[in-house]
């Protein structure tokens, strides 16, 4: 009971912190200026006062597994801890641990230890880190099908080169990696199993690429300053969760469809959630074609352009965010349609349901309306948007250490 009443007096707070707020915005005789600078001061120091947290926060993720202060010895159980439309992805999970202990790479014959060894095998693995070490990688990092990406326990930075390739792959856990510097790689030879390799034409210079892949999970890692995307998702990719990542620094942040007439797409189906959107982004977070986008609980503390966007008559289901918009006034939409004029665009099925509006910020919505036709853009019960800075406060890579909480 005790415990009970400290998270609604939480709530309270966060209650007045960031509603409260949201009226004074409009009050002609606030300065602008002074305002978001306050709200920014208040959602930071939320952030720090929460992120103790590690489990009972509401996010169903962490709460699932983070409250263990054995989560070394029970590594897998992450497994089973995903939601949305990637929840089916188990990575690993029915496979050895296979440990990186050497930072090293070679993109066509990859020594036993090192982390593209790892994840070019044909049989599951859950691959951890023996230590805190930064891997700049020579080529592409070409994953095979069922392998997790474990970083819990260590500092891992993959930066510095090219980065993370799924391709025509499945099930997939990426959880608690540094993503960030990522450059072109290609117009070489890249091993993708122990018995083949080809060449590579050069690669975009994403973060993240998922290329046909299903059953994805991306989770807690803190990714910027890519080339390209921080994460990218096309040509029939589908079944990918997005959650609990902490994006900064970065122009062109998420793509989600190959292009406008690539047809293929429309049945992806994209899961974005727990995500702090945060300093130094300008754009697509995400942009979306075709395909069903349920975007839920992040929190949205700067973009320059704009923070959700589409093309080609994409379903986008946002529920319980915040939106911070930026001070420019030019910029204060949160949506943005491309490549397409109001009569075709007003058809579009995009909804803001329980979103928190904060500095001028606005949704244009479009479409009938319907719930029906947002069925499969729905992928889970979204919480309200008053509980965001708590969902959101650890999101990013963690500092988890063996023997405490995580």
């Amino acid at each position: 009971m005790a415990y009970q009443a400290v998270m609604e007096i939480q709530i309270l707070l966060l209650f007045l912190l960031f509603v409260l707020p949201s009226c004074i915005c409009s009050s002609p005789l606030q300065d602008p200026e002074l305002v978001v600078e306050d709200v920014q001061k208040s959602i930071n120091a939320s952030r720090r006062n929460l992120a103790f947290l590690s489990c009972g926060t509401g996010n169903p993720i962490d709460d699932c597994w983070r409250c263990d202060p054995s989560w070394e010895k029970n590594r897998k159980r992450l497994a089973d801890c995903s939601i949305g439309f990637g929840k089916h992805a188990i990575g690993g999970r029915d496979g050895k641990i296979y440990v990186v202990t050497d930072p090293g790479d070679h993109p066509v014959n990859p020594k036993p230890g090192t982390l593209r060894y790892g994840v070019i095998q044909e049989e599951p693995l859950w691959i951890i880190f023996k230590r805190d070490m930064v891997i700049k990688l020579k080529q592409e990092l070409m994953m095979n099908s069922f392998k997790t990406i474990d970083g819990r326990g260590a500092s891992v930075h993959i930066a510095g080169g090219p980065c993370i390739t799924i391709q025509f792959v499945t099930n997939i856990i990426i959880h608690g990696i540094n993503i960030h510097d990522c450059k072109r790689g290609g117009n070489a030879y890249v091993r993708d199993s122990p018995t083949h390799y080809g060449w590579r034409t050069l690669s975009d210079g994403d973060g993240v690429s998922i290329f046909g892949g299903s059953h994805v999970w991306v989770d807690h890692c803190s990714l910027s300053n890519c080339r390209d995307g921080l994460i990218d998702a096309i040509h029939g990719s589908t079944a990918i969760t997005i959650s609990n990542n902490y994006m900064t620094h970065h122009n062109k942040v998420m793509l989600l469809g190959h292009s406008d007439t690539f047809s293929r797409d429309k049945n992806m189906q994209v899961t974005i959630a727990f995500n702090h959107f945060g300093e130094g982004l300008v754009q697509r977070m995400p942009r979306c074609r075709h395909g069903y986008f349920h975007v839920v609980n992040n929190d949205y503390t700067q973009w320059k352009m704009y923070a959700i966007g589409g093309s080609a008559a994409p379903t986008i289901n946002s529920q319980g965010n915040r939106f911070l918009a930026p001070n420019d006034h030019t910029f204060k939409e949160v949506t943005k349609r491309e490549n397409a004029g109001e009569s075709k665009w007003k058809n579009w099925n995009w909804r803001s349901t329980g979103d928190l509006m904060l500095n001028g910020a606005f949704f244009r919505a479009s479409g009938a309306g319907a719930s029906s036709s947002y069925a499969r853009a729905s992928s889970l019960a979204a919480k309200p948007s008053s509980l965001v800075s708590s969902i959101t406060a650890s999101a990013g890579s963690l500092r988890c250490r063996k023997g405490s909480r995580c």
